[in-house]
């Protein structure tokens, strides 16, 4: 392909876009051929990796800079309105020096992409592994009685039992597999800091905090971010909110 997109190659990075860069190919629409796919990964602008028995599709660095200076490229003629509205968002975001990635941010009600469906498949079993792993956490918390070095947190009213504080890897540990527990094994999900809290509960908020500024100071694979609506907060999210300098973050994002 040459080195700029197609109309309809155009319109498969929007689409990846408007779910935050990445998601399964089956679940987009219109459908991805295979040559198109191709081509953009040829191109540089997408990446393919196997899940399961599914295909994830993600926009590189080079799509997400494409994508941003050429908002006003030309898209499939039945999409024009998509291009109306694209081009109108890029001249503001332009005006106001505002990049598209974020713009774009986490997708916080994305469509929920099929669960793998075959019995043997990594992912199915992986997400398995997880709910079984979370709900034995549930029934053993409050116990006590668990080995020096065990893995398995108190909850939340029930004794800790912690000795020493976390060191960085291991707190960023901690935050990845509370966030796993909560997407069922997956990741590129949006998880409000309400809920992580809550499965963090064994750790107090301070070391929570420590952990979030970690990633938020330069965390390559996960990011913060906060609700486009401030009118969907309700009590619980303002008082989860991780605010380090007076900006409220709500949601963590943790891509690989």
């Amino acid at each position: 392909m040459s080195d700029v997109p197609t109309p309809q190659q155009a319109l498969i990075l929007w689409c990846l876009l408007g779910r935050g860069g990445t998601a399964l190919q089956g679940t987009l629409v219109p459908k991805v051929e295979k040559a198109d796919r191709e081509a953009l990964i040829a191109g540089g602008y997408l990446e393919a990796g196997k899940e399961a028995r599914a295909l994830r599709l993600t926009v590189t660095d080079k799509g997400w800079n494409w994508a941003g200076t050429h908002m006003d490229a030309p898209l499939p003629p039945a999409y024009r309105t998509l291009q109306d509205w694209l081009g109108r968002i890029g001249a503001d975001l332009a005006a106001r020096g505002r990049p598209l990635a974020e713009f774009v941010g986490p997708v916080t009600n994305a469509p929920p992409e099929p669960p793998p469906t075959a019995k043997g498949s990594k992912a199915a079993k992986g997400a398995k592994a997880a709910g079984a792993k979370t709900t034995t956490q549930r029934k053993t918390a409050g116990a006590d009685k668990t080995a020096t070095g065990s893995r398995t947190p108190a909850r939340p009213g029930k004794t800790a039992g912690q000795k020493k504080p976390l060191s960085p890897k291991q707190l960023r540990a901690r935050i990845e597999a509370a966030y796993l527990a909560l997407t069922g094994g997956e990741r590129a999900r949006a998880v409000r800091l309400s809920a992580l809290r809550a499965e963090l509960g064994d750790l107090d908020r301070a070391t929570v905090d420590a952990g979030l500024r970690a990633i938020l100071g330069g965390d390559k694979t996960a990011r913060l971010s906060q609700f486009s609506d401030p009118r969907s907060l309700d009590d619980a999210e303002r008082d989860a909110a991780f605010s380090p300098a007076g900006e409220p973050f709500h949601i963590l994002w943790i891509q690989s």
